[in-house]
């Protein structure tokens, strides 16, 4: 029988996401799922709802619930990780916040930037101590994580324990599956993709039509700017066009359309914060922070994720275990691994997303013959900031988390970097009191 552990199973929409997609599976029926999370009354709420649309869905799946980590994770054949730590919104608000008081100028705060380098630096040891478990408890299973931000938590991950069957995943590799239909004018199923680059910066490399193999960039080409500009938010409602400033710019520069279409680009680039639409970025973000707080409030946020007739998944990883399980030996579209050749103009430890093939062995990537220099170029400007993050947290190292902030493209102040750190170690004391 198989187990599958969802750590972080109180978040929003991930547990009960993962739960709807798992009961929809005729390959993984039987399995036990069981729900961690150290937010004993989120927990709750998730195996109360799980229990629920299991006696009414009448599937055939186990389910237990607990907050000790250690029995959670016994017997597991998959590990399925999103975690946050501390109250998200409040700590995301300084991650995004505080730097601009010192003048750095910095798009979103999450994953990218010196919001991202804090974000980074209170999730990692979290994450780190959960595969510490793994090794010990479960060391064969399969690891999968969905927690940002997904660079360097993987990176970090992958460096400490390198034989570890640990894969980064992430949703917007699905932005293509939604609108490349409309804009090649043919159904998904005919539409053969490669992208890549690293996660929330990368690039649609080519495209098909399977049945003529006729190349489908040209007719994107055509359609992108009166595409983009009249689409709407996808998951709130937001003006034509909005938060995409940055993907605009950077299809016009290097001529591939982004798989991030929203304002995650943003945050890894220098230049990104004079062409961004700061009104819809903080429009967006305030509807998911009010979504995300809410979401236990009203049935209707998840009644579709339990829903027989819905054939969709909401999240990619129930067909990826199913792979795994049946030794498919198929291709997934973006799965996050270590740079084993993958991207000739990246360092091999950086983390990059890439297409991958399943099977029994799990996860293996596919290597993209001659990736453009140019937009590459781009991507190694993120390199060392990447490695002296996990250096600063393997060492416990506030000099290195100086570094890893002087290495980032948005730095562009030593002193204000320097004031920043200290500021923001003695906001996020409970978290960042490590560095030394």
């Amino acid at each position: 029988m198989n187990k599958i552990v969802l750590i972080g199973a109180g978040s929003a929409n991930f547990g009960l996401g993962t739960i709807g997609d798992i009961f929809k599976s005729k390959v993984l029926e039987g399995s036990t799922i069981s729900l961690h999370d150290i937010n004993a009354k989120a927990l709750e709420n998730t195996k109360n709802i799980a229990l629920k649309y299991k006696e009414k869905l009448k599937v055939n799946f186990n389910i237990e619930a607990t907050t000790n980590r250690e029995d959670a994770l016994k017997d597991a054949t998959f590990c399925i990780i999103s975690v946050e730590v501390g109250k998200r919104f409040d700590l995301w608000d300084q991650d995004w916040k505080i730097p601009l008081q010192y003048g750095i100028k910095q798009i979103y705060g999450e994953n990218g930037g010196p919001g991202g380098l804090f974000h980074s630096l209170r999730i990692i040891p979290a994450v780190l101590s959960i595969c510490d478990d793994i090794v010990k408890i479960c060391p064969d299973a399969f690891v999968f994580n969905y927690s940002n931000p997904m660079q360097r938590i993987c990176h970090a991950v992958t460096s400490k324990y390198p034989d570890l069957k640990f894969t980064g995943l992430c949703h917007e590799i699905a932005s293509m599956e939604r609108q490349l239909p409309t804009l090649m004018e043919t159904d998904y199923s005919n539409i053969e993709i490669k992208a890549g680059g690293l996660n929330h910066l990368s690039i649609l490399l080519d495209v098909k039509y399977k049945d003529t193999k006729k190349d489908g960039y040209p007719i994107i080409h055509k359609k992108f700017k009166d595409y983009y500009s009249k689409l709407a938010g996808e998951y709130y409602p937001t003006k034509p066009g909005a938060e995409r400033g940055v993907f605009f710019e950077l299809y016009k520069i290097y001529g591939y359309l982004p798989i991030t279409t929203d304002s995650h680009l943003g945050e890894y680039i220098q230049w990104a914060y004079s062409v961004a639409d700061h009104e819809a970025i903080m429009e967006f973000y305030n509807n998911y922070k009010i979504r995300c707080l809410t979401f236990y409030d009203n049935e209707s946020h998840y009644t579709e994720f339990f829903d027989p007739s819905e054939n969709k998944m909401n999240e990619r990883i129930v067909p990826i275990l199913e792979a795994i399980l049946d030794d498919a030996n198929i291709e997934e579209s973006a799965v996050n691994l270590p740079n084993n050749n993958f991207i000739d103009s990246l360092p091999k430890d950086i983390v990059v997303e890439v297409p991958g093939i399943l099977n029994k062995s799990g996860v293996t990537g596919i290597r993209l013959e001659n990736y453009p220099s140019d937009f590459g170029a781009l991507l190694n400007n993120q390199a060392g900031t990447i490695q002296l993050t996990t250096s600063a947290v393997l060492n416990k190292s506030k000099h290195q988390a100086y570094q890893a902030l002087l290495a980032d493209p948005v730095v562009d102040n030593a002193i204000s970097a320097s004031k920043l750190l200290d500021t923001m170690i003695d906001f996020q004391k409970e978290f960042l009191d490590y560095l030394k």
